[in-house]
Order: C-alpha cells, then structure tokens, then sequence
C-alpha cells in the first residue's frame, strides 16, 4: 500500500467522510482513518437511529389518537425486539452503503486508531501515513460524569444497545439528547423521570421553548425534578437510586441514562506530536477556515466545540476540500444563523438570535408570539400545544430570531430558515399568502403585539386579545 497521500481524514463520520469524499472527486489520493463503524455517531449512535425511534413514537401517539377519528386502533405492548432489531437493520445498510460508496471512489480505508508522529504523519497500529493536509474528525463521545457509581447508568451509546425496554427509568440531563430519549420512552410505554441541574429543560434555547415543552412533557405523564444535582447512583433493593447532593434521593429505577453533554474525541490523537494547540475540554482551536494553529492540519465537526451537527461537519468538509484542492480560497461555513431541530414530542425548530440575545444587541426589539392547539388534535380528546415566536431587529423588523415547538415545525423551518438567512423582513412574511390549514401560516400571519394599556381596556370590556390572527 502506498503510504503517502494527498489528504488523510481521521475519523469516518459525516466531516471526515464529507472532506475526503470531495477531495477523491477532484482527483487527489485520500485516505480515511476509521477505528469504528463507518458514518460516525450520527449514523450509528446519534441522529438516524434516533430518528428512527422518534418515529416510533411518533406512530405510538399516532394509534392513542386515533379512535376520537373514528379509526378503531387500541395499543398493546410495544415490540422492543422488533423495533431494534429493524433499526439496526437499517443502520447496517447504511454502513453498507458507504463501505461500497469508499471504496468505489477511491478512498484508502485504514482501520484503527490514528496518532500524530508529527505535522505531516500518524501512525496506526505501528504502520506510518503521511500527507500534505490532514484533517482532524474525530467526533465527539457522551460524558459520564465522575460520580460514585457512575456505571450504573448507560450513556446514549448504551441507550442504543438495549435489547429490552426499560420499565422504569431516570434520564439525567435536559438538553436535547436528554429530551429526545424521555419522550421516546415515554410514548413507547416506560415510566420516565428526567432530572436536570437547571431550571428547564433545553436552557440555552428561548425560554418559551423550554417552558412549552416542559408543560407537554408533564402532561404526557414524564416527572420532571429540576436542579437536581446527582451527587452518584446506587444499587438498592428497589433497583438503582439516584442521590442528591443534599440528601433527597429518588429510587426504583430499572435503567439510568446520563445525557450530561458530550466531549471531543481528541484525548488519544497525541496531538502534541504536532504541535496542535487544544482548548479546554479537548477542543481543538480552529480560525474560521478550519485551519488550526499548524500548517497543513485541520478540525472540523464537533471537536472544534462550534455547532454541533452533522450538516455543518458536512459542509465544513466540503468546503476545505474546494478550499484545498480548486483554489476557492474563500471557502468556509458562516457559522451564523444555523437551523437546529430538537426531535423532541412535540418536536422544536429554531434559527437566528433567542429574545433574550437579541435585547442585549441594545437594537429596538419586536417580538410576535402566539400559541394554539393544532387540527391534529381536533378530535383526539386532548391537545398538544404549538407555540412561535418571531423575534424582529430595528424599525425594518428584520427577523433575527425564529423559535417553534409543535407538530410539524422540524419540517416547516427549513424554508424559513432560508428567508432569514436572506434577511427577511416581517413585512416580506406578511406579504406571503399563507397557506390553509396548516400551522406554518401562523408564522406569516402574526399581528403587532397590542400596547399593554390598550390589552387592559379590551380585558375591561370583556374581549380577549391574542396575539395572531
């Protein structure tokens, strides 16, 4: 095997396998260095299998609703076995895919663990690579936290190797991971509690999504304990307990999952090797070309600690490939206004400044809100909310932020993400017609909020007001 290459990706997840994938197309000898499954977390241990689940779920709820529409269906106990066994079926068609997809373009596949020799060379399982670029995509990996008895919990990755469904089970951590697995479980049939060190759930997000998503988790039946800090887990009679650091305890658990956050797969790189500079946590500092502070040596993805998602690994790769290899030097991934979707129940879609940031712009700020119960649930006996919120910049009302839970919205935001990366005024969403019935028109219908004198005065008279049409 020749050893020497145009390009090395270390790491075979979707910024690994972006880069070296454009860089084979224009013509260069790559190598990909993978020590896993290929596809990386996102395939194996992150979105698609989650996806997978949520949609499940999805279907779970689905079947709940569905005599109050005169569809008789009655839910029995959910087929774990099958569900799995189907989703890892899937997953392995993918690996699959891109087993096939490498090695038909002409990538180099080395299967181990990398480490740097120095700048321009990494050695894996004692054999020497050497290129000109080589580009860091190592991923990142869950956190457990150090806590006495800590391996009583699984972590997401062990989420994924259950083969039977937990009964009763503990979920620490309200971010999204912690979110997106409590409503899986829960509409699938466990008892679930999620305790979180904050005050609610998905805290970095606009209060409103935390707070709407939050009332509809309760109302599903999930037990919330907020600022909670488990101070370790232990093995009791009535299963696992979680304790607090100030004595309360919470017991009875078949399963606990830690879903306290995720940290840079960059420990084992030996990147001291080569003189790489890592920040705090393991992340690797990088400009905004990907370039880190060595000649010839990158990062992209999630080890670089900037948005962690897997299109914007993807372009980041795409991107230092043209950059690399088509002289396009300009080429780089503007890490702003970037749409995120939270597979939650219901599911969040959110792009651009929360209303909080926005204000502190110091910018004459323009909120439009409204909340209702989608036609899904018209006749379902219950309802599940929808909430949206536009946040608007200056006398234009330039959209600035866009923030949505409810049924739908992980679909809806895309386009609307585009209008605002385009600089959307409120009175270009206003000039859209609106398409009925859907819950999108809310977003291209709302009206001015009503100074709150004149709310009063409609209140004293005895009219509602609220504040979408």
């Amino acid at each position: 095997m020749n050893k020497h290459f145009d390009l090395i990706a270390i790491g075979a997840g979707s910024g690994g396998l972006a880069v070296a994938e454009k860089a084979a197309e224009y013509g260069k000898k790559v190598a990909v260095i993978e020590s896993g499954r290929i596809g990386g977390t996102c395939v194996n241990n992150g979105c698609v299998p989650k996806k997978v689940m949520w949609y499940a779920a999805q279907l779970a709820h689905a079947v709940d609703d569905a005599s109050g529409f005169g569809v008789p269906a009655q839910r029995g106990a959910t087929d774990w076995g099958k569900l799995v066994a189907g989703r890892d079926d899937y997953i392995a068609n993918i690996n699959r895919y891109w087993d096939g997809y490498v090695a038909d373009s002409g990538i180099t596949r080395i299967n181990g663990h990398a480490r740097f020799v120095d700048r321009h060379s990494v050695e894996v399982d004692g054999v020497r690579y050497s290129a000109e670029h080589i580009v860091i995509a190592t991923g990142g990996q869950p956190i457990v936290p150090p806590v006495p008895g800590a391996d009583l919990g699984v972590t997401s990755d062990g989420f994924f190797a259950l083969r039977e469904q937990p009964r009763k089970v503990a979920i620490v951590g309200g971010g999204y991971i912690g979110v997106e697995l409590a409503g899986v479980l829960r509409a699938l049939g466990s008892e679930v509690t999620l305790v979180a060190l904050e005050e609610r759930v998905l805290e970095t997000f606009d209060p409103m999504v935390g707070e709407v998503l939050m009332g509809e988790m309760r109302r599903q039946g999930i037990v919330l304990h907020m600022r909670y800090q488990v101070s370790g887990l232990l093995r009791t009679e009535s299963g696992v307990a979680l304790e607090k650091v100030d004595g309360a305890c919470l017991d009875g658990f078949d399963s606990v999952i830690w879903a306290v956050g995720r940290r840079p797969n960059t420990a084992d790189l030996n990147l001291d090797a080569a003189g790489v500079r890592v920040d705090r946590g393991g992340i690797v500092a990088t400009d905004e070309y990907q370039n880190t502070n060595v000649s010839g040596v990158y990062a992209i993805g999630d080890i670089t600690g900037r948005a962690a998602l897997t299109p914007v690994a993807i372009a980041a790769g795409r991107r230092l490939a043209a950059r690399l290899f088509l002289g396009q030097k300009e080429q780089r991934v503007d890490y702003d206004n970037i749409p995120s979707v939270v597979f939650s129940h219901p599911p969040v879609g959110v792009v651009g400044q929360t209303e909080p940031q926005a204000r502190e712009t110091g910018e004459n700020i323009t909120v439009y809100q409204t909340d209702f119960t989608p036609m899904r649930y018209s006749l379902a006996g219950h309802g599940s909310t929808t909430a949206m919120k536009l946040v608007c910049s200056g006398e234009e009302e330039r959209v600035v932020g866009i923030h949505l839970i409810g049924d739908g919205v992980d679909e809806m935001l895309q386009g609307f993400a585009v209008a605002l990366k385009m600089g959307a005024t409120k009175a270009d969403l206003d000039n859209t017609i609106p398409i009925h019935p859907v819950s999108a028109e809310e977003l291209v219908t709302l009206k001015r909020p009503q100074p709150q004198h004149d709310r009063e005065h409609l209140q004293d008279a005895g009219i509602e007001w609220k504040d979408a049409g």
